[in-house]
């Protein structure tokens, strides 16, 4: 902790949430625990008039706060003269300068937001959890609630780690001695272990602290349990294909998995390159002809392997890999660690495991890289495929990755001005792989000509690329081309 505590800054629209404002600050200062922490809670109203100048003052001092607080309300509030409210930029400082943030939400009607404010909310709901309140008191539930869990991150409620935690109910016994055998072999040859000593079971366990007091950690369950969900219900994989672009029945195929996470892992990603495209090149080089995937093998696992090793274990859902016609998505239970954003995600950035002791064996196995360049490796490969960089976001409570299968995203699609019935012909060439003239004749109930010309159009636009000349076989297909700029990320260029 802090010599002198925890500093908070509370930020939201002066006029409309002043009293919550207010409740929240006079709480925290009266409790007992949080009173203990956290010693500074500093709200604008508290400076003198005449001291005030809100674009030194507040900014200066969300830089020096440890926490930052957003409660959002209704009215998005005064606008500057580059067209933000002071909200915004204290937000946007937070960001910037790597605050802890905590978002709340008033209310349950989003219409009734101001546009300005609409788009503040939901750009932070993309980065990190908004929880929702009705009333002062809900507010405080929630405020405090996410305190806890700050203050439990930070290691000031002390309590033991997920996966240096003993495993309730599980012995040695447990334990599936194969393969930790098996484990440690992969590991001397990927090159990365080097056993000095004994090679027992035990021995390698508490050689990667697997052991607590003698007994198998849940880290060590999870990875060398005979059965793990014997222990952990949560600690599945499920897998679905859907044929379109959203999720509607009929579900073309889903399964769970279950099992070591080792073998999840690996399960999960083979269900994602059996749904996806591939091509098959030539024997110039090897004997046996390489196998190239619509989206890179490597984006996949990558992604895959960083859902199951950073997930929040003490959350109930489950990681979800979705594939979609035009896009996979894998589903995390939890948050980015604090101080970590999806943007830094892009860029260069420090390893942050929020299961070390399951992330080291992962390691040692070459299924994840200690370095923090996963996610970095992961957008080249998308790019060098001609693909969209993926897309990193937090939608409610869960993390959410997004590889593209191809370039035309929700983001691009909406900037082409395109009519509704070739909206539906490219979600339609997308989930069959071709239409022809016929087809979107029947399907928008629309004359040949007219079938013929919003086809060309959208082929002189580059979407789609006609197959054949003329008779029964003339089609058209899906142009898999690379994009100038990042589509999901239109300021991000290439």
């Amino acid at each position: 902790m802090h010599a002198k505590g925890y500093k908070i800054f509370i930020s939201s629209v002066q006029r409309e949430l002043e009293a919550e404002r207010r409740a929240i600050k006079d709480y925290i200062t009266h409790d007992p625990l949080m009173s203990r922490f956290i010693s500074e809670v500093f709200l604008f109203e508290d400076i003198p008039a005449a001291d005030r100048r809100p674009d030194d003052i507040y900014l200066e001092k969300v830089e020096q706060c440890d926490i930052y607080i957003a409660i959002f309300g209704n009215e998005y509030g005064w606008k500057n003269e580059d067209g933000k409210s002071p909200t915004e930029m204290e937000f946007d400082h937070a960001t910037k300068t790597h605050r802890e943030r905590l978002v709340f939400v008033k209310g349950n009607d989003d219409k009734a937001w101001d546009r300005d404010m609409a788009k503040l909310i939901n750009r932070a709901g993309r980065q990190i959890t908004r929880r929702r309140f009705s009333d002062t008191p809900g507010l405080i539930r929630e405020v405090y609630a996410s305190l806890v869990n700050c203050l439990e991150n930070r290691g000031e409620l002390r309590s033991t780690p997920f996966d240096d935690s003993i495993c309730d109910g599980a012995t040695l016994r447990d334990v599936d001695n194969g393969e930790v055998k098996a484990f440690v072999e992969t590991a001397e040859d990927a090159g990365r272990l080097k056993l000095k000593g004994s090679r027992t079971p035990k021995s390698v366990l508490q050689n990667f602290n697997l052991l607590r007091d003698g007994q198998p950690t849940n880290a060590a369950m999870l990875l060398f349990g005979k059965n793990p969900r014997k222990f952990f219900n949560n600690a599945q994989v499920h897998c679905f294909h859907f044929l379109g672009t959203e999720k509607r029945k009929p579900i073309a195929s889903q399964q769970p998995y279950e099992g070591r996470l080792l073998e999840v892992i690996d399960q999960a990603v083979e269900f994602v390159l059996g749904k996806i495209d591939r091509s098959v090149g030539t024997r110039a080089a090897d004997i046996q002809a390489p196998i190239a995937f619509e989206i890179p093998r490597s984006a996949i696992t990558e992604a895959i392997v960083n859902a199951v090793t950073h997930r929040n274990y003490r959350h109930n859902g489950f990681v979800q890999v979705i594939v979609f016609a035009d896009r996979v998505e894998v589903w995390n239970p939890g948050e980015l660690p604090p101080g970590l954003t999806p943007d830094m995600l892009r860029k260069p950035h420090g390893p942050i495991p929020r299961n070390p002791l399951i992330a080291e064996p992962l390691f040692r196995v070459k299924y994840v890289e200690k370095a923090g360049t996963g996610t970095t490796d992961m957008i080249a490969d998308c790019r060098k495929a001609g693909l969209p960089e993926p897309d990193f976001e937090q939608r409610g409570p869960h993390f959410v990755v997004t590889l593209w299968r191809d370039w035309l995203t929700d983001a691009v699609m909406a900037k082409l001005d395109l009519n509704d019935r070739q909206v539906q012909a490219i979600a339609h060439t997308k989930r069959k792989g071709r239409i022809s003239t016929g087809e979107y004749r029947d399907m928008a109930n629309v004359s040949e000509s007219t079938a013929l010309r919003e086809l060309r159009h959208l082929t002189k636009l580059g979407i789609l690329k006609k197959v054949g000349d003329t008779g029964r076989a003339a089609h058209y297909t899906v142009v898999k081309a690379k994009p100038v700029i990042n589509p999901s990320n239109p300021s991000l260029k290439k």
